[in-house]
């Protein structure tokens, strides 16, 4: 069963736990099933990798891996401040998050 993730791609989180922690990023990838985000430039591994067609330089390379989505935490877009979300409906029932703090729309 997927779970629900609060952060949605290019949205702009804070690092809550890891060795990364206090680091912000973008969010390049959502994986609900697996309840992970993949951040642009954190949770940095090393990965074997074998020549191959595609990738004519074998080697150990650095890429991110997923976190998961509860070490992560939103960053409003008004105040900058890392926030919980709500949810609000708009006229014409239509859904946005809204920021815990300032009281503002999130969502572009």
């Amino acid at each position: 069963m997927a779970e629900k993730v609060q952060v949605k791609k290019g949205d702009q989180v804070l690092i809550l736990a890891g060795k990364d922690r206090g680091k912000r990023g973008k969010v390049l990838r959502v994986f609900p099933g697996e309840g992970k985000v993949l951040v642009e430039g954190l949770n940095k591994v090393k990965k074997h990798q074998r020549p191959t067609s595609k990738v004519m330089q074998g080697g150990i390379i650095d890429q991110e891996a997923p976190i998961d989505r509860s070490k992560v935490m939103l960053i409003c877009n008004k105040c900058g401040r890392p926030t919980r979300t709500s949810r609000r409906v708009l006229e014409g029932g239509r859904s946005v998050r809204v920021c815990r703090r300032c009281s503002e729309i999130v969502d572009r």
